[in-house]
């Protein structure tokens, strides 16, 4: 009689795995879990309230909508078109382009001279840098109601010279809310460069010292060049917080004062202005008062588009250029 062979069982056998593999395979899935886990409740707002109003804002300014849940209708670049013929629009921001370069050189500079000079080792200087950070706690609404104040009542009713008049209703008004700005946010960069400074070593600056090197060769040539990183974040910072000016110029300004535009200037940009317009009406005031003001939210959305486009255009040059240039010092 033969021996039956019985039939092998087909099938894969499991490969085998360590068991120290499989417990870092169980921690790593863990991990990961973890992480989202931890993630979700700054990740579901951020979607919420960013992404999702960015991407529906993209989609009304193709549309006529007029805000709340009102019938819409699908325009195409209608809304985008009449951007090019918006003289309020093209002078806004050509006016915002004016205020972020006297904005962002004016808030870099203050902010680095007072960084150089809390770090000379000076008596109560945590003292002073308390103080000149302070402004920067203090909402822009607030600051601007504040200097409203000031400039209307206290400067205006001097009498003396530039303020014989509230500088808000004369053609200093742009000056007059640059100096608001560069004083609240100078404190802010000022510690983004004091930063900076501290990280510069002591004995380069002894040995510059020792070889004869003045105040001004030994910034020129030293301290420049080691803080150009700082300029860059700082430069950033402050151009991109320029060219989104909102709260200040509302309770400030409130766009105004209204001038006319000078012939050279209508002759420049190709077009004509039928009236006066605000001095600091900037891009984002004017969106604003398209979008709330005007009730023409479709518009408003098309403003915010383009309005993005140049900004992230100017923002990601600025921060090349920068870079560029601090590896060539």
């Amino acid at each position: 009689m033969t021996p039956t062979i019985k039939p092998e069982v087909v099938g894969k056998k499991k490969p085998f795995v360590p068991k120290k593999r499989r417990e870092f395979l169980s921690r790593k899935a863990s991990d990961k879990l973890w992480f989202w886990l931890f993630l979700m409740p700054v990740l579901i707002p951020f979607l919420l309230m960013v992404i999702t109003p960015f991407i529906t804002g993209i989609y009304y300014s193709f549309t006529n909508w007029t805000g709340g849940l009102a019938p819409t209708e699908w325009v195409g670049l209608d809304n985008y078109r009449g951007l090019t013929s918006d003289h309020r629009f093209i002078y806004s921001f050509y006016r915002t382009v004016i205020y972020a370069i006297l904005n962002v050189l004016a808030i870099n500079l203050v902010a680095f001279a007072l960084a150089l000079l809390v770090t000379r080792k000076l008596k109560l200087t945590n003292f002073y840098r308390a103080g000149f950070f302070l402004p920067n706690l203090i909402g822009g609404l607030v600051i601007g109601y504040l200097w409203s104040f000031i400039y209307r009542i206290v400067l205006g009713a001097s009498g003396l010279g530039l303020f014989s008049s509230s500088p808000l209703v004369s053609r200093y008004a742009m000056f007059a809310l640059v100096a608001v700005v560069t004083w609240q946010y100078a404190g802010y960069i000022m510690m983004i460069y004091i930063a900076a400074l501290q990280n510069i070593p002591e004995d380069l600056i002894e040995a510059s010292q020792i070889d004869g090197a003045n105040a001004l060769q030994r910034l020129r040539n030293i301290t420049l060049p080691l803080v150009a990183q700082a300029f860059t974040v700082a430069l950033f910072l402050t151009l991109v917080t320029a060219f989104k000016q909102f709260d200040t110029v509302f309770s400030l300004t409130r766009g105004g004062p209204d001038i006319d535009i000078p012939v050279w200037l209508q002759n420049a940009l190709g077009m004509e202005f039928p009236r006066a317009v605000g001095s600091t009406r900037l891009v984002a005031f004017q969106i604003y008062n398209w979008g709330i003001s005007r009730g023409n939210f479709a518009v408003a959305q098309a403003q915010a588009v383009v309005f993005f486009v140049l900004l992230s255009v100017i923002s990601l040059g600025q921060v090349y250029f920068n870079k560029k240039r601090e590896v060539e010092l």
